[in-house]
C-alpha cells in the first residue's frame, strides 16, 4: 500500500508528550477517518500531545480550543508534520 503522504510526515501517535504537529491529512476512508475529520482533525489543524495513560493507551490531545483522547489506533490514522518543521 503506498501513502499519499511524504516521507517528513508522520502518524500522530508517533509524538512524543508536550510536542505539537500540523495535520496534513488522515489515511483510509473508513467511518473512523470520517468521525476524526468530525472530530476537527482536518489539514492544518495544529495539535499537541498533552499527555498519555500510565500504560500508553490512550493519549490526551489539544486542538482547536478542546481536549480529545485517542486510542493509538486512531492517533496511528492522522498524519501530521512537526510544527518546527517548514511546510
Amino acid at each position: 500500500m503506498t501513502s499519499q503522504f511524504e516521507s517528513s510526515t508522520l502518524t500522530l501517535d508517533a509524538l512524543p508528550q508536550g510536542s505539537t504537529a500540523v495535520v496534513e491529512g488522515l489515511e483510509g476512508a473508513s467511518a473512523i477517518e470520517q468521525r476524526l475529520r468530525d472530530l476537527g482533525l482536518v489539514p492544518g489543524t495544529v495539535v499537541r500531545v498533552l499527555r498519555r495513560a500510565p500504560l500508553g493507551d490512550p493519549t490526551e490531545y489539544e486542538l482547536r480550543g478542546y481536549r480529545l483522547c485517542l486510542r493509538r489506533s486512531e492517533a496511528a490514522r492522522v498524519r501530521v508534520r512537526n510544527k518546527a518543521d517548514p511546510a
